[in-house]
């Protein structure tokens, strides 16, 4: 089984759609909307067309394909600018200590402040591959492959790139931090103001929210417990940003209380790590596992490669991962350590 990532193209939105309705709910990113996916992928293509290369409010939309079968199998997204058009809101976490002599008590209360901090960030997200795909590294293909995206890319993208894993919810769809908190100003259910989110985008969150810092004790434990916890299903996306360099510096989605990660974009593990090489030969017998990339906007491919590394930063690459990259001699590829661990 061979698969490589490239971009979406319109013809792929049957595809995404099946998988969209795969995911559960609360994936704001990836919602089972046929106009919205639609537009999301229209969004792409005029984002792949674009011919500037500074940052603006780009969407691209990535797929995991086998060519042979055609078969759609993962998708995933890179934002080149969050908060452009609508602002980008978060939580942020924040301690207050107070203390009374009288009492002889000191008090720490931590504070959620509402802010639009990350705006201008760059963003990787809408990460979803086939239940049937989960072993095999294909998540870390489909992931990783963003990064080497933005690499070839880099004027297109911010300083600092951001992530956000979905948050804790019941088997319903309920989240208990939304219950507890915004759902209290907007009279929506989670799942209501997640699909109204996801269609609508989040500038009715502004028009209701309390402008000012809530404290935390007036929340009920089962809101406090899932602050800045992404929902279980959702720990080895928090894995596989973490071993990228992420941190959770406390900011938390304004929904479901999930955390919000984030990394300077230059020192992202991929990003950093990663290496452009000349294709030298292609044959098999390199005993590298690579992951590699190549090609500009439409028509940039990403697949796992055998290489081996030849003098003045040329190599050899085994002819399937030619093929999927669509690589000649004398083209240039970008490749990182399949392992991606020190």
């Amino acid at each position: 089984m061979t698969f490589r990532v490239r971009p979406a193209r319109a013809q792929d939105h049957q595809s995404i759609y099946n998988m969209a309705k795969l995911t559960g709910g609360g994936f704001t990113n990836l919602p089972p909307d046929k106009a919205t996916l639609v537009g999301k992928l229209a969004r792409s293509a005029q984002s792949f067309d674009r011919k500037s290369d500074e940052q603006q409010a780009d969407l691209y939309v990535f797929v995991l394909e086998d060519p042979k079968s055609g078969k759609i199998r993962g998708t995933c997204q890179v934002f080149g600018q969050v908060g452009v058009s609508q602002p980008f809101y978060s939580y942020h976490v924040s301690t207050l200590t107070q203390t009374s002599p009288e009492l002889g008590k000191t008090f720490r209360n931590q504070m959620l402040t509402l802010t639009t901090d990350l705006e201008g960030s760059s963003e990787v997200g809408g990460l979803f591959l086939h239940p049937e795909m989960r072993a095999g590294g294909w998540g870390a293909l489909l992931a990783r492959s963003r990064y080497l995206f933005i690499k070839l890319h880099r004027t297109r993208f911010g300083d600092r790139t951001l992530a956000e894993l979905r948050g804790v919810m019941d088997e319903a769809g309920h989240a208990p931090f939304w219950d507890a908190l915004a759902g209290k100003f907007f009279g929506m259910s989670f799942p209501e103001a997640d699909e109204f989110n996801a269609v609508h985008g989040t500038q009715f969150i502004a028009d209701l929210m309390p402008k000012t810092p809530i404290y935390t004790a007036l929340l009920p434990d089962s809101a406090k417990t899932v602050m800045g916890q992404p929902h279980p299903s959702g720990r080895a996306a928090m894995k596989m940003l973490e071993n990228e360099g992420f941190v959770f510096d406390r900011y938390i989605d304004i929904f479901d209380g999930g955390p919000t990660v984030t990394a300077p974009t230059d020192q992202i593990r991929t990003v950093e790590e990663s290496d452009a090489y000349t294709v030298a030969e292609i044959a098999d017998g390199g005993s590298q596992k690579v992951l590699a990339a190549s090609g500009r906007l439409e028509d940039f491919r990403a697949c796992f490669a055998s290489i081996k590394k030849l003098p003045k930063k040329t190599l050899q690459i085994d002819p399937e991962a030619a093929g999927l990259l669509e690589v000649g001699i004398g083209d240039q590829i970008l490749a990182v350590s399949r392992n991606g661990h020190h």
